[in-house]
């Protein structure tokens, strides 16, 4: 029998739903009431709202819906709606109103932002390629992107996208910040950090060990001046399940994962770590791409070069749905080389890039749509706690 997770891993999974009005997630800001799971794997959350109109519910109710349910031994999730109390209310605004005087929690991006790690079992399998590609396919769609290269190592994000030029800290108030470099692609743009742009070459070595590459990646996140305006963050995750990939699921709680798999049956086995690591670290498993999946020669024969089946496999294992296959087209490569991705270009590789893109946005992780609720039943209870001088 599947061993079912307890209330306190449901509410754990909980505070990667972030209320994006208030920027804080629904346990910390106190909606998430309690959390408990039957013998048939039914879990049954209370959540209670500003209002029980509020147009947030439904972005609440999906994002906690996509999480539980992906935990092992979670059949079905049900929600009991509720609304704060006043007294409730006036605790809920004071913690908002901690949270910002902390600079909206302990990252710079901002709190409307869809962020997806894309992470792999192993190297080789281009990880980096499908970030890049995804990226700019968002970017087309007329999206603001963000993209993290936290492959501290093996950074390739700036030739990849053909961005150059070093990045020079600016001054914030009392911190220094980093201002990302910008690409405008298509009716959108990339705003892109690397650690390319802080060394003196794409050939120079960093012999760093664990505790400074996850440093490295928390600078990125906190000492970055990312835009307010972001609709989603791409994380190009290092390879494996070390010490990066567990830090950021700590720093960044509410991120979502994307696991990139070639067909072969080995690399999707590998693969299947990073699932395991994401959902112990309480990481949502949001879907799987594979890479490599077939080539199409002129005459439209396909070869399987690497096998088949590892991404719809490896999807199937992890309860989560295969969102893309890209075929093997020299056009990925070269475009890659190039600094021009292929996803902007034409071809079977760029219409399915495009084709993920769009399927991100519409059912894997939709961005996210103001609904203003929050802020306007809040406005009288800050009101009142200004005028008491809290």
């Amino acid at each position: 029998m599947t061993d079912r997770p307890e209330p306190a891993d449901i509410m754990a999974v909980l505070r990667g739903v972030i209320d994006p009005e208030l920027g804080s997630d629904i346990v910390d800001l106190g909606m998430a009431k309690k959390a408990v799971i039957d013998d048939d794997g039914l879990v049954t959350v209370t959540i209670a709202l500003t209002t029980m109109g509020c147009p947030l519910r439904a972005q609440i109710r999906n994002d906690a819906k996509a999480r539980i349910e992906s935990l092992p031994g979670v059949t079905k999730l049900k929600i009991d709606w509720t609304e704060l109390s006043q007294d409730e209310k006036a605790a809920t605004m004071s913690r908002a109103r901690a949270v910002a005087a902390e600079n909206a929690g302990p990252t710079a991006i901002p709190a409307t932002a869809r962020v997806l790690a894309i992470s792999s079992g192993k190297g080789g399998v281009g990880k980096s390629s499908v970030t890049v590609n995804v990226a700019a396919a968002l970017a087309d769609l007329g999206y603001a992107v963000g993209l993290i290269d936290a492959d501290i190592w093996g950074f390739s994000v700036p030739r990849m996208l053909g961005v150059d030029g070093r990045i020079e800290a600016v001054s914030e108030g009392d911190k220094n910040r980093m201002t990302p470099n910008s690409l405008p692609v298509g009716k959108g743009r990339i705003d892109v950090i690397s650690m390319g742009f802080l060394v003196d070459g794409e050939e120079s070595a960093l012999l760093w060990r664990g505790l400074m590459l996850n440093r490295a990646v928390q600078h990125f996140l906190e000492d970055v001046s990312w835009a307010d305006d972001l609709d989603y963050v791409l994380i190009d995750m290092p390879p494996g399940t070390g010490d990066v990939a567990m830090g950021l699921a700590r720093m960044l709680p509410r991120a979502e994962m994307i696991v990139v798999t070639t067909p072969a049956t080995g690399a999707q086995k590998v693969a299947a770590r990073a699932v395991s690591m994401a959902r112990k670290s309480h990481v949502r498993v949001a879907g799987v791409i594979e890479n490599m999946s077939v080539f199409i020669n002129e005459e439209g024969t396909r070869y399987e070069l690497f096998g088949s089946g590892g991404g719809d496999e490896l999807a199937a294992m992890a309860g989560v749905p295969l969102i893309g296959s890209v075929p093997i087209e020299p056009a990925v490569s070269l475009g890659g080389d190039a600094g021009t991705p292929a996803a902007l270009g034409e071809g079977p590789a760029a219409d399915e890039f495009r084709s993920i893109a769009t399927r991100i946005v519409e059912e894997i992780s939709p961005p996210v749509e103001m609904g203003g609720c929050t802020a306007r039943m809040f406005d009288a209870v800050e009101e009142a706690l200004d005028a008491a001088g809290l």
